[in-house]
């Protein structure tokens, strides 16, 4: 029987998010790889288990992470009915549905069937009564928005969700959905994008304002740029990278001059006692304007090797402008 790590609470910070009354571990763990049906599920049990005992409260999924869509969640319900179930209420499960899921016109996208009917598929698979988060995965504009934030507020309202949240929404939409929920009375919790040294869209978009502004946190996804943000591309492609596969990263981005970006980086993050990756990570949590960054891992070794950058969480203002010069 798995008996977690006493002091896991005293491995994490962590930060409230948004105005709600959640805290949320500066780190969460996304299953988005490495949970499917093609993955061996004793690395999975090792890996959430490392990850608790770290102090990692936040498990993050969706209806079609895999291969194949649903086995994520099936996975992680596997692991929940082994010998997570004791610890439920120290948890905070998130799922999400707005991408592709099953063949029809009611499968994807953000009408109100496609929503509640996905999460009542999630729960199924998960083993769960309720998840604490639900998102809806990306806007739909070809539904109205009213009609999704509504199914969102009926979801919390059913108790099948504890807090409704979005995701890939950019600041005039984040606002436009706070308005609605917040019209419902379900206060929007989170806002999960894409965040990380080479792609800034959210601070040319206002969005981290705006979040700040509806009373959500942001949650970051993609922290280290699919790897490109580590030092496994400094000394060319290897044969096993996701470059090499076209996974989610073609070798051709990586580019002279992104790797020479890169390298300069690696060289600020050496002066602070930290790898590319760890410092990468401690600069999307820079100023609290972010509360989770979501790291995945393929082996529990990576997941404490993350951690660490906890530590070192602070920049000089030389520090910050050398690396907005890199990046410029």
């Amino acid at each position: 029987m798995y008996t977690p790590a006493s002091d896991r609470y005293e491995k994490m910070k962590y930060l409230r998010c948004g105005k709600s009354g959640i805290l949320l571990p500066r780190i969460s763990l996304g299953l988005w790889h490495n949970f499917g049906s093609v993955d061996r599920f004793e690395n999975m049990v090792e890996m959430v288990h490392t990850a608790f005992d770290a102090g990692i409260t936040h498990f993050d999924l969706a209806n079609n992470y895999g291969p194949v869509y649903g086995s994520a969640e099936e996975n992680f319900g596997r692991i929940l009915e082994r010998d997570m179930r004791p610890f439920r209420d120290e948890m905070i499960i998130s799922t999400k549905a707005g991408y592709d899921m099953w063949p029809g016109p009611y499968g994807d996208h953000g009408s109100r069937k496609y929503l509640i009917a996905s999460l009542d598929q999630s729960l199924k698979r998960m083993g769960l009564d309720y998840v604490d988060i639900f998102y809806h995965h990306r806007p739909d504009p070809e539904t109205p928005l009213e009609e999704t934030m509504e199914a969102l507020s009926d979801i919390v309202r059913s108790g099948k969700a504890l807090y409704a949240g979005i995701s890939n929404y950019n600041s005039e939409d984040t606002r436009k959905a706070a308005d609605i929920l917040r019209a419902n009375h379900t206060p929007l919790l989170l806002n999960q994008v894409n965040y990380n040294m080479l792609d800034r869209w959210t601070e040319e978009d206002g969005l981290q304002d705006t979040c700040e502004e509806v009373g959500a946190g942001m949650i970051c996804f993609s922290p280290l740029a699919q790897g490109v943000l580590t030092d496994r591309y400094l000394k060319g492609i290897p044969e096993d990278s996701r470059a090499k596969r076209n996974f989610f990263l073609h070798e051709s981005s990586l580019t002279p001059e992104l790797l020479d970006k890169v390298s300069r980086l690696n060289d600020i993050a050496a002066g602070r006692g930290q790898t590319l990756a760890e410092m990468s990570l401690a600069w999307i949590l820079r100023r609290d304007r972010v509360t989770s960054v979501l790291i995945g891992a393929s082996r529990p070794e990576q997941i404490l090797t993350n951690v660490k950058f906890l530590s070192n969480l602070e920049f000089t203002d030389d520090e910050l402008a050398e690396i907005d010069s890199i990046l410029a």
